[in-house]
């Protein structure tokens, strides 16, 4: 028999090995610029916010999407930050922030967002093994034409727009407008627009300068300044990789850090050249909430966007702007279940 000190002594050992060889939670970015983004380097940020939570991140960026979400299902990564179209498998709630037309601008975003970092929306952070842990804001996305006489819904008859591929909802959409819907993903979007493949895209300013944009629109183009929808970055986790309660410890973090995406963002609109802008009269934007509203309720009927976040957008709408002619409509006061 071992004396009882050695016992002690040797289990002790073992544990300062094991605490020293215990693996690093991987998360996987993506960032379309990749290290020098701004995505990575906000989660650089997080990545030393973390130890303060008991996790030990390493960070790996990359800058094909696909590839990261197809890693983080194979269990290549515990975490992942990606947008939130992306995310939508893995959370339906969250997935569906990015709905047509539900959140009319960035200020609301942040809003909405602000409010879903509350420990009362946790239970739906939570999908089976995944874990919703934080959700930013990438922008109001706009329509980007390569020639400024689609001003018009009727006018983008016929065109190509870019779609991307794992998206069911701008496929339907784009049919409904009698479009041409040409399939893309987040990498290559930017190039079949700038180089003639597709006359029209739907894109944060954001990435307007990384993806040289302007070479897209030339000198017929326009971005049409009226938000179709608001496109959102989220971190999502694998729970039992990380410590117990890290996922609202998380949350709050990132509700912080709003504030100061909303300023980054407001600059990078703000920093795109005033010649490419496009307004749209004062008189047909009834029009086009009608038209992306009527979008949204049939997507919604389809089963693209969850009930449970249209119902909690339509509320927050309505509360923003109580005089809304929607407010006084219940179709999108859904029954929860």
């Amino acid at each position: 028999m071992m004396p009882w000190s050695k016992t002690l002594l040797l289990g002790l050992g073992l544990c300062a090995v094991t605490s020293v060889t215990q693996a690093k939670q991987v998360i996987c970015v993506f960032d379309l610029v990749g290290k020098s983004g701004d995505v990575f380097a906000l989660m650089k940020d997080y990545q030393l916010a973390a130890k303060n939570w008991g996790a030990d991140i390493e960070l790996r960026v990359g800058q094909n999407e696909a590839v990261i979400a197809e890693d983080f299902k194979a269990g290549k990564c515990d975490g992942i930050s990606v947008t939130g179209m992306r995310g939508r498998q893995f959370n339906h709630f969250t997935g569906s922030l990015d709905a047509i037309g539900a959140i009319p601008d960035l200020k609301l975003a942040v809003k909405v967002m602000q409010g879903l970092a509350s420990p009362a929306f946790a239970k739906h952070m939570v999908n089976s093994k995944y874990e919703v842990v934080g959700v930013i804001p990438v922008g109001d996305a706009f329509l980007m034409v390569n020639d400024r006489n689609i001003n018009t819904v009727a006018k983008a008859a016929g065109k190509k727009i870019a779609v991307l591929d794992y998206d069911e909802a701008q496929k339907i959409m784009v049919q409904q407008v009698g479009a041409q819907a040409v399939s893309a993903d987040v990498t290559n979007f930017g190039a079949k627009f700038n180089n003639g493949q597709v006359d029209i895209i739907g894109a944060p300013a954001a990435v307007f300068k990384p993806l040289e944009l302007y070479k897209g629109l030339g000198n017929k183009g326009a971005i049409v300044n009226y938000p179709i929808l608001q496109v959102t970055g989220n971190v999502i986790i694998r729970p039992d990789k990380f410590p117990a309660g890290y996922g609202q410890k998380s949350r709050e973090w990132v509700k912080s850090q709003l504030p100061r995406a909303f300023g980054i963002l407001g600059k990078m609109k703000a920093d795109i050249p005033q010649k490419y802008w496009m307004q749209i009269p004062e008189a047909d934007k009834s029009g086009y909430q009608k038209l992306m509203r009527e979008s949204r309720v049939d997507l919604t009927k389809r089963g693209v966007y969850d009930r449970r976040m249209m119902k909690l957008l339509w509320q927050f709408r309505c509360k923003e702007d109580p005089k809304n002619f929607e407010c006084s409509l219940q179709d999108e006061n859904y029954k929860q279940s």
